[in-house]
């Protein structure tokens, strides 16, 4: 997790820097809609993101706080994330964007 001195002045940007690529963008709102998802789940729901960057994007998600995952002791292994409560505060966000994007579209 980044310390306050290294995030930037600009609360846009640290907003922008944290959930600004399309994939934690796409992650997020899946998990703002079903809660808890599984890595196959992500694969399933975002089909063009692969493995490699899927995993990068959820470690940096959790290395922030804004996602927790969850490891089961079983075999095979399963493991659940979810969002974090600092995570879930971004749901405010993730509907004014839906309600933004739905406007713009009906607009065209």
């Amino acid at each position: 997790m980044l310390t306050k001195e290294e995030l930037p002045e600009c609360p846009v940007a640290t907003t922008v820097q944290l959930i600004g690529n399309k994939w934690k963008l796409l992650i997020i709102r899946n998990l703002i809609l079903s809660e808890i998802q599984r890595f196959g789940d992500f694969i399933k729901s975002i089909p063009a993101i692969s493995k490699k960057v899927l995993t990068d994007n959820l470690r940096a998600l959790e290395d922030d706080g804004l996602i927790e995952r969850e490891v089961f002791a079983e075999v095979p292994p399963r493991v659940e994330y979810s969002l974090s409560e600092l995570g879930k505060t971004l749901k405010p966000v993730f509907d004014a964007m839906f309600e933004w994007g739905t406007n713009y579209k009906n607009a065209l």
